[in-house]
């Protein structure tokens, strides 16, 4: 696919999560996806396969009483088979707020969101509010 059929994959990939779509996300995902979640909470690691990476994503909307969000604020980027785009997410608790830049970066193959790295701009910070 080409680099602009990419970015096209990963700004619906952001526009849908900020919109609360599940169902056009998984879509997108390969069956086979890889997820790599940073930090040190037990959030983070690596989620392979889409029904564990949906469980995953489901936690971090239980976890925010669904207020979990993330919309695109910079350009989208690619190179080939990898697109990056930089974003900020927030979400809320009862007794704290989140809210960071971010970068994802995306393996696309076939059409098809086949690995996901995250970079947060405060691992620590974003680790402190899952916790």
């Amino acid at each position: 696919m080409s680099d602009v059929q990419n970015v096209k994959i990963m700004q619906t990939y952001l526009d849908s999560l900020s919109k609360g779509d599940m169902d056009t996300v998984g879509k997108l995902l390969a069956d086979d996806v890889t997820w790599h979640q940073p930090g040190n909470s037990h959030l983070s690691g690596l989620h392979s396969g889409k029904k564990k990476l949906f469980a995953h994503l489901g936690k971090f909307m239980e976890l925010s009483g669904n207020t979990f969000r993330a919309k695109q604020v910079g350009s989208t980027m690619a190179n080939g088979d990898m697109v990056s785009a930089t974003l900020h997410f927030t979400a809320e608790r009862p007794d704290r707020k989140l809210s960071m830049d971010g970068v994802d970066v995306m393996r696309i193959a076939d059409g098809k969101i086949k690995e996901v790295w995250l970079f947060s701009g405060d691992q620590a910070a974003e680790d402190a509010f899952w916790k």
